[in-house]
């Protein structure tokens, strides 16, 4: 038996800067591409997937995010409000643990847009995910099929999906999703306050326990303007 997690934490909170002047009066994750708010296209792949739970952060227009939410109806939604401060990616799952439960759970951004092939990335990952032996499972897509990403990449990846850092290398050949599995045991002793992801991962790194799983499927990064105008010719007339 698949032990699918059924809670996701949705990373919604940050301010998406690299999209102004888009950005200075709608949230990132509700800018639509092809019709569809990049955060409901996160959430359909989470609903296909079986998830029954999402948390959602929030900070920057975070009450255009919650109106939007209370329209849905195929998944159970929480908030869980930084409008007092963003507390960044690794502070911003810390502060929503109790929220998350005891058990493994998705992270997804919620300004990313995947597409998959036969069998669902999500479901792929859960197959993939031994928490005996992994505190986290990142999808990665391989560099050259990273569609409007032009960063040298993140991870190397080892025989058996250790993950390694790009180091001093010039690139590295997997550029990490923004879609992965955590054990909340990551968060045990962490800053208080914002941090980034990054310090769960090079601890991860550190003990071993840091996988990989590469995606099969189109990946799409949307974070400046020529990226989302990637993603609209791409996607726009076709359905997801």
């Amino acid at each position: 038996m698949i032990a699918l997690p059924e809670t996701a934490m949705v990373l919604a909170a940050g301010y998406g800067t690299r999209l102004r002047p888009l950005t200075d009066r709608m949230p990132k994750p509700l800018i639509p591409v092809a019709g569809r708010s990049l955060l409901d296209r996160c959430l359909d792949r989470l609903v296909e997937a079986g998830v029954k739970h999402a948390v959602v952060n929030i900070h920057w227009l975070g009450i255009q995010i919650r109106d939007h939410l209370a329209q849905r109806g195929d998944i159970a939604i929480t908030i869980s409000d930084e409008s007092e401060l963003l507390l960044e990616t690794g502070g911003g799952i810390a502060k929503a643990l109790p929220l998350l439960g005891g058990a493994p759970f998705f992270a997804v951004n919620a300004d990313l847009i995947w597409r998959d092939e036969a069998e669902p990335a999500l479901l792929r990952l859960a197959q993939a995910f031994d928490p005996a032996h992994m505190d986290a499972l990142l999808l990665l897509q391989p560099r050259e099929k990273a569609t409007g990403h032009a960063g040298p990449g993140d991870f190397a990846m080892a025989g058996d999906g250790r993950l390694a850092r790009r180091g001093d290398q010039p690139t590295a050949p997997y550029v990490f999703t923004g879609v992965q599995i955590l054990q909340p045991r990551l968060f045990r002793d962490v800053p208080a306050g914002p941090f980034s992801l990054n310090l769960i991962y090079d601890r991860a790194i550190a003990s071993g326990r840091l996988y990989g799983l590469p995606h099969r499927g189109l990946w799409l990064d949307v974070g400046n303007h020529d990226g989302l105008a990637t993603a609209e010719a791409l996607l726009g007339g076709h359905d997801d």
